[in-house]
């Protein structure tokens, strides 16, 4: 079936499942979840005990999962974790797909987790196949106004080739970089991932597997969102699980 959605925004069961008498439960949940993790659980294991034992949905689960990291992946990121303000003259290499959703979910109203390393993490699933919705250009317009504001050099953006419609994608950034006089550079790679997480440079992402095998990374996601979409529905499951 095509996807024919025009925003990135809200589930349906969201009111409910990130409600105010569910988040408890959920930080609770994550807080049981990140203490599993840290004494080696496998995460799947770990993630359907904690499921299971606090009676989550599916959907709830997944928020968990993405949520919560262990002591030592928490303890790394941290140590690698560049502020904005150590971006001016640098070159940042975004995670596109991540830093982008993420931002396009704020504006549409969709549920942003607050997670246990201080990222935000939206609950979108493109499914092999990037579709472009009304909060696409917009979404991108507060990154590279956020960028210009922190000075920084270049935003040399990796998209994945795999997923259909990059090259469209592409093509919009170079025009709206071509606009705005902004330095981007925009490249389509198989496995971005790869490419991100061996970079010297500073990464943008909220990808755990990036995260955990990069040089330095900026939250600049969140960022953007704190600074320009101030009615964003952020869901902290952060204040259980972090240390």
């Amino acid at each position: 079936m095509p996807d024919r959605r025009k925003h990135r925004g809200p589930h349906p069961d969201d009111v409910t499942l990130f409600g105010p008498e569910a988040v408890p439960v959920l930080r609770e949940a994550g807080n049981d979840l990140a203490w599993l993790l840290s004494k080696g659980y496998a995460t799947a294991s770990a993630l359907k005990l904690v499921g299971d034992r606090y009676n989550l949905v599916v959907r709830q689960r997944t928020a968990v999962g993405r949520a919560v990291c262990s002591d030592a992946a928490l303890a790394g990121r941290r140590l690698r974790e560049v502020v904005p303000q150590q971006l001016a003259g640098k070159a940042v290499y975004l995670d596109g797909y991540n830093v982008l959703t993420t931002v396009e979910a704020a504006l549409a109203g969709g549920v942003l987790l607050l997670c246990r390393d201080g990222t935000l993490r939206d609950m979108a699933s493109m499914h092999g196949s990037f579709r472009r919705v009304e909060e696409t250009r917009p979404a991108l317009n507060l990154i590279g106004r956020t960028a210009v504001a922190f000075g920084v050099s270049c935003c040399c953006w990796y998209l994945d080739s795999p997923v259909s419609n990059s090259g469209r994608l592409k093509t919009l950034m170079r025009e709206l970089a071509a606009e705005r006089g902004w330095p981007w550079q925009v490249e389509l790679a198989g496995n971005p991932d790869a490419v991100l997480a061996k970079t010297q440079g500073i990464v943008a992402t909220a990808d755990s597997v990036i995260l955990d095998r990069c040089q330095k990374w900026v939250n600049l996601a969140r960022v953007v969102v704190e600074q320009h979409v101030a009615d964003a529905r952020v869901v902290a499951l952060n204040d259980a699980t972090t240390m």
